[in-house]
C-alpha cells in the first residue's frame, strides 16, 4: 500500500536515472535511497515525496545523495527559451538569469543570446 502511494516517486527516480537506487517495504513505512546527479535532482525528489505524502511524511525514508555538489542543474537549452526562464524555472527567479549568464561566459558571449542545443550550468542558488 505505501509502495503504490509513493509509485510517482519512485517513477521520477527511475525517469532520473537515480545511481544505485534501492526500494524496501519495512512495515507501513518504504525506504528509498540513491544518488542523483545533481542537487536539482534531488529537490525534484523530495517535491514528489512532499506531493505525495505531504509536508513531512511519516511513512517513508529517504537516503538521497548528490554525486555532483558544484552545480544545481545542467540545461539543454530549448527552443523559444530565454535565460529569464530558465532562472525562473530553477530559482522562482527571472530576475538571476544574470547567475546563469556569468557561470557560462566560456559558451555565451550576450546573456540575449542563447541557442537550442546549448548545455548551461545552471550554478547552486
Amino acid at each position: 500500500m505505501v509502495k503504490q502511494k509513493y509509485q510517482s516517486v519512485l517513477d521520477l527516480g527511475e525517469k532520473l536515472n537515480i545511481i544505485g537506487g534501492d526500494v524496501k517495504v519495512n512495515g507501513d513505512k518504504l525506504e528509498i535511497s540513491g544518488t542523483t546527479a545533481n542537487q536539482y535532482q534531488k529537490d525534484q525528489l523530495w517535491d514528489a515525496i512532499k506531493a505525495a505524502g505531504g509536508e513531512n511524511p511519516s511513512d517513508i525514508s529517504a537516503d538521497i545523495k548528490v554525486a555532483d555538489k558544484s552545480v544545481y542543474a545542467m540545461h539543454t537549452v530549448e527552443k523559444g527559451e530565454s535565460l529569464s526562464l530558465i532562472a525562473k524555472k530553477y530559482y522562482g527567479d527571472p530576475m538571476k538569469y544574470k547567475k546563469i549568464f556569468e557561470a557560462n561566459t566560456d559558451k555565451l558571449k550576450n546573456p540575449d543570446v542563447i541557442h537550442p542545443g546549448q548545455e548551461l550550468i545552471i550554478p547552486n542558488k
